[in-house]
C-alpha cells in the first residue's frame, strides 16, 4: 500500500502564493506519473498538473504560467508551486500517483484546502 500526505494548504489573499507538498511512503520513481487535482464546491474534480518520470509536465489551461509542478525523487516529495492565486483557485487539492506498474494501483492523498480571499 502507498500513502500520500499533502501539506501546505491554507488561506491566502488574491495575488499571493502557496506551495503544496505531497510526501509519499514509497519511492516515487516507481510511479508512472504523479499529479495534482482539485475539487471546488459543487464542481467535479479536475486535473491541475501532471508530471511523469521523465519530468514531462502537463497543466490545465487555467493554471499555465502560474503553477509549477516538480518532484524530488531523493526525498519522495511532489510539489506544486502556486503563484498569482485568484478566487477561482479555491478548492481542495489532492495529490495523485499512478502506481499501477509497480505498486498495484492508483493512489490519492486525503486533500488539502486552499482558500484564496479577494
Amino acid at each position: 500500500q502507498v500513502q500520500l500526505l499533502e501539506s501546505g494548504g491554507g488561506t491566502v489573499q488574491a495575488g499571493g502564493s502557496l506551495r503544496l507538498s505531497c510526501s509519499a511512503s514509497r519511492n516515487i520513481f516507481g510511479f508512472n506519473s504523479m499529479g495534482w487535482f482539485r475539487q471546488a464546491p459543487g464542481k467535479q474534480r479536475e486535473s491541475v498538473a501532471l508530471i511523469n518520470n521523465s519530468r514531462r509536465t502537463n497543466y490545465t489551461d487555467a493554471v499555465k504560467g502560474r503553477f509549477t509542478i516538480s518532484r524530488d525523487n531523493a526525498e519522495n516529495i511532489l510539489y506544486l508551486q502556486m503563484n498569482s492565486l485568484n478566487a477561482e483557485d479555491t478548492a481542495v487539492y489532492y495529490c495523485f500517483a499512478d502506481g499501477r506498474t509497480l505498486y498495484g494501483g492508483e493512489f490519492w492523498g486525503q486533500g488539502t484546502q486552499v482558500t484564496v480571499s479577494s
